[in-house]
């Protein structure tokens, strides 16, 4: 909490100032739960905040042998889960992993999001695209408030997912050809964004503000689908509805190599 000090921090948290120091100096070990959640009370952090905390503890609590290292998030989905996507013809859908890597979208998230797939690399990284593609600026209405977001469930996945190499060569990536995400990293934000609003300007049918909810897919641990609505009778109703019309000729599923 800002303006306290560690000697209030710990008496709120119900510990000794010497123990506080110590977790701070990053010697978790042997932790408590009792006593994160009397820390977390004591600093007021919020559940993304918490649960970040619990995770690096965890992580600190496990070491870091290779027995104990995080499986590697996945970079596809079942034929069956596909399937499912596809019948939801009438909104975008796009799947992602923590590391924000495109997993799976049917074919009207592939047009909505058409202008990250320009970049032929695989898999396509929302974070990549944001901090490393001119286009991204123009394609998010609030390109700055996207950038902290981004950052922020990075940072969520780097505490949950610490031995995810994929992970470290993407935060190594974007810190070394991006002063922005080097300052935003260095802030330590961690966030979910699970609902919300995103305003983009699609090239194809312009402005569009949608509402977005995020769902964990239960059966693909990792896994997050994102689906986009408009508000009826709106005018990004009709954008989206021009959309779903433009990609209807080739509605079938789109690959995600």
């Amino acid at each position: 909490m800002p303006g306290l000090r560690r000697e209030e921090v710990a008496l709120l948290a119900g510990m000794s100032t010497e123990y506080y120091i110590r977790l701070e100096r990053g010697n978790a070990s042997g932790v408590s739960e009792s006593v994160l959640g009397g820390v977390s009370r004591a600093l007021q952090l919020e559940d993304a905040e918490r649960s970040h905390l619990f995770d690096l503890v965890r992580t600190a609590n496990v070491g870091t042998s290779p027995t104990h290292r995080a499986a590697a998030r996945k970079a596809q989905i079942r034929a069956s889960l596909q399937q499912t996507i596809d019948a939801m013809s009438t909104v975008p859908v796009f799947v992602q992993n923590g590391r924000l890597d495109a997993v799976a979208t049917n074919a009207l998230g592939h047009a909505l999001f058409s202008e990250m797939f320009i970049d032929p690399r695989r898999p396509m990284n929302a974070a990549r695209f944001v901090f490393l593609d001119p286009r991204a600026q123009l394609f998010y209405v609030d390109w700055e408030g996207n950038t902290r977001q981004i950052v922020a469930i990075l940072r969520r996945e780097a505490g949950r997912n610490p031995y995810d190499k994929n992970l470290t060569d993407l935060v190594g990536e974007l810190s070394t050809q991006s002063e922005l995400f080097r300052k935003l990293w260095s802030a330590h934000d961690v966030r979910e964004h699970r609902a919300g609003i995103k305003r983009i300007h699609h090239p194809v049918v312009g402005d569009l503000e949608l509402t977005f909810e995020t769902l964990d897919i239960k059966s693909e641990q990792g896994l997050q689908m994102l689906i986009f609505t408009a508000e009826p009778g709106s005018a990004s109703n009709d954008g989206l509805q021009l959309l779903a019309n433009w990609v209807a000729p080739k509605s079938e599923s789109v690959p995600l190599p």
